[in-house]
């Protein structure tokens, strides 16, 4: 069962990194290059930093998760 919290915690982990960034900073950011620079007319986040923040939140949740589970298992 650790084997399996191990490589989840190893994929959510390298999965984070890749979210936070891919996160637009005060300038511009490595997600400007995949249209998350560009404002929505509405909200002035656009879709893709929104859903970006959403599966960022996502992992860091895992990630927590993942760390109790592995501290207690041991």
């Amino acid at each position: 069962m650790v084997i399996v919290f191990v490589v989840l915690h190893s994929i959510v982990s390298l999965g984070l990194i890749g979210a936070v960034l891919l996160h637009s900073g005060k300038g511009t950011g490595l997600s400007s290059s995949f249209g998350g620079g560009i404002p929505s007319a509405i909200g002035g986040t656009g879709v893709i930093e929104r859903n970006l923040d959403r599966i960022t939140i996502g992992l860091a949740v895992t990630f927590i998760f993942t760390s109790i589970a592995l501290v207690l298992s041991l």
